[in-house]
């Protein structure tokens, strides 16, 4: 049997636009006519999908619609998507800070919300005294935040300020605090919002860290909500992926997220300028033309196969006085891991083209989506121009698509020799 403590029933969130509340008195006698005739609320028929980049024809749109989902306890479920996906708003409903237009939350166990940074603090109120207060809202006993504040103290890194007004705390401090109270006074569920992201490198890995403890070893749920997808993967036991305020994929975390990266990725594999007016670059450099070519005999179509070989061709213009260049490139996978880099000092006469390849070889790369992160440096090494998406392409597996089913897993995959001794 499964142990669900937290369960969502068609949930939708309806807004409207321009103005706080319904809007007007006669919305709001319309919605009281039907309501006492047992009608359904009338401007529920109506409302636009939550696009935020298009004008639309209503003033109301669906922020969510129709959201069904469970989980168990446990479990740490990862809510991705794009900006305006509705991630936030699932969250903010989930913790009861707002109610949904229609449908219902079950759960079972206190929930304890890190939504925003600041959320819930008294800013007048001391670092400790925030604590007893965030405790006394999450229904813990003063006995039970006395005998967690030492271990909250010292995991927040705050114990020099702890004494002191959190209004002259930094966002970071804030957030360490505020994730330190939720995580040590053990709810049965821990909804964590993009706020991390505020954190340095070092609470990042310790947040991460110890929400793996307490859902692994404490048996607690966390709803995790990330534009980091590496965190995101290694954190999350199931991912759930929001477009347009509907959940269009959910399962396991790999799988989802590189859907998620694939199809929210602009692929660009060329791009080339017919004069320099209109090109990419500033000041210092130009390129006119850059991409990737399959530069294999055996596959002369636009296809890059893994057992092709690879020219990274890029056209540059040196619009300064330093001819001594150092050209370099990373090579990303979609994910944002680094497969490798490499780079090269040529000489760029001025206000000349100078046309570079690197030969990337075959049966090196594995199928994925890789992004070109590009750089000029000066003979000083000092950066002159650098474009972190310059190119996208897809390495494809064809032995895969016609009859090969294996799947060779990491980043790179190389033609390894094999014998028998």
């Amino acid at each position: 049997m499964k142990d669900i403590i937290l369960k969502a029933e068609n949930i939708s969130k309806q807004y409207r636009l321009g103005q706080v509340g319904t809007g007007t008195l006669t919305h709001d006698l319309n919605r009281w006519w039907h309501e006492i005739r047992g009608k359904e609320n009338p401007y529920l028929k109506i409302g636009d999908t939550n696009d935020r980049s298009t004008k639309g024809e209503s003033d109301y749109v669906w922020a969510l619609q129709d959201i069904n989902f469970e989980v168990e306890r446990g479990e740490v479920l990862g809510i991705i998507g794009k900006n305006g996906a509705g991630k936030s708003t699932l969250l903010k409903i989930l913790s009861k800070v707002t109610a949904p237009t229609t449908g219902s939350i079950k759960c079972r166990g206190r929930i304890a919300s890190l939504l925003e940074v600041g959320t819930g603090f008294n800013g007048e109120m001391t670092g400790r005294e925030n604590i007893f207060l965030n405790g006394a809202i999450l229904g813990m006993t003063k006995k039970e935040i006395t005998s967690k504040i030492d271990e909250i103290i010292e995991f927040s890194g705050c114990e020099r300020y702890i004494d002191t007004p959190v209004k002259r705390y930094s966002s970071g401090m804030t957030v360490r605090l505020a994730f330190a109270v939720a995580a040590f006074l053990e709810p049965e569920i821990l909804v964590i919002d993009e706020v991390l992201a505020v954190g340095d490198a070092e609470f990042q890995k310790k947040a991460i860290g110890k929400m793996q403890d307490i859902s692994r070893s404490g048996g607690r749920t966390v709803l995790f909500v990330s534009h980091n997808m590496a965190a995101v993967e290694t954190l999350c036991t199931r991912v759930m992926s929001l477009r347009e305020g509907r959940i269009i994929d959910s399962g396991n975390p790999s799988k989802v997220i590189s859907k998620y990266l694939q199809e929210s990725s602009f692929s660009q594999s060329k791009i080339e300028f017919q004069n320099e007016e209109f090109s990419l670059g500033n000041d210092n450099i130009k390129i006119i033309y850059a991409a990737i070519e399959n530069a294999s005999n055996e596959n002369k179509d636009d296809i890059v196969d893994v057992t092709s070989e690879i020219n990274f061709r890029l056209k540059i213009i040196n619009k300064t006085s330093n001819e001594n260049l150092l050209v370099g490139y990373d090579l990303l996978t979609i994910k944002g891991d680094v497969v490798f880099g490499s780079g090269k000092k040529f000489v760029c006469k001025s206000n000349q083209i100078t046309n570079l390849v690197c030969k990337i070889p075959s049966d090196f790369l594995n199928d994925d989506l890789y992004q070109i992160y590009v750089y000029c440096l000066s003979d000083e090494m000092r950066e002159l121009y650098s474009n972190k998406d310059l190119l996208t392409f897809e390495v494809k597996d064809v032995r895969r698509e016609t009859g090969y089913l294996g799947k060779i897993n990491g980043i790179v995959r190389p033609k390894l020799e094999w014998t028998i001794e």
